[in-house]
């Protein structure tokens, strides 16, 4: 993680995502942009919780992770998200780990300059009671709605969720980072069924599975498969 003071940089974040009366003056002075590598954790489910995140460039995954070492996706978010506001709200640990998908950058501020600036001031309650109440709905109909898919669909939303595309050239994330077991335990499903999907998809011609890494071949015919990004 690099860490930049660069308060023209930081306006134009808070322009763009009309920001500006929620980070009001005197919050501004205790923010930082961050910059994430690709792959680089941000934090880390269960440790202690201190900066609140807005996400403004850039793709993260956000995962959990069983009482047996079993991971599972919840979520990829693109900005505008807010990573840090329930842990802030409930002074909490970290509930789910977040990782950057792409390189990322994010606006970062310690928690104790938003209980000293921000305790009682009215729109920057309302943001986070909006943010936070938006998580609530989602999550609580994830679980299941996400089950009620089959895993061509959840793999197909997985790898769409992974890949991007710019100026019309598909590219491919390399899944090195992961084996096929960790996969089939992001999407929830088993390692010989994930072995099948894959070559279903290799067959139909969406994908191609080459040397540990998959390309994505067809991406409209993927996302007709996904219907809709159930990640996203």
């Amino acid at each position: 993680m690099e860490e930049i003071q660069h308060n023209e940089q930081l306006l134009h974040y808070l322009r763009q995502y009309q920001l500006e009366t929620v980070f009001y003056e005197p919050l501004r002075e205790h923010m930082t942009l961050c910059h994430f590598e690709k792959c680089e954790l941000i934090c880390r489910e269960g440790e202690a919780s201190e900066y609140l995140y807005v996400l403004v460039e850039g793709k993260i995954k956000i995962f959990t992770t069983s009482a047996q070492d079993k991971t599972l996706v919840l979520c990829f978010k693109t900005p505008l998200e807010v990573v840090g506001d329930v842990e802030y709200v409930r002074e909490s640990n970290i509930v789910n780990t977040v990782q950057a998908v792409s390189p990322v950058v994010m606006l970062r501020i310690h928690y104790r300059y938003l209980a000293g600036y921000a305790g009682e001031y009215a729109p920057m309650l309302k943001f986070l009671l909006k943010i936070i109440s938006h998580k609530f709905y989602i999550d609580s109909n994830f679980s299941n709605f996400n089950l009620m898919y089959p895993v061509e669909v959840r793999l197909a939303s997985y790898l769409l969720s992974i890949s991007t595309e710019e100026d019309g050239t598909v590219f491919h994330e390399e899944l090195d980072a992961f084996n096929l077991t960790d996969i089939a335990n992001l999407i929830g499903t088993s390692y010989r069924h994930l072995n099948r999907v894959i070559q279903k998809l290799c067959t139909d011609g969406l994908i191609e599975r080459n040397q540990g890494f998959i390309l994505v071949k067809d991406r409209a015919g993927l996302r007709e498969v996904a219907g809709h990004n159930i990640y996203e």
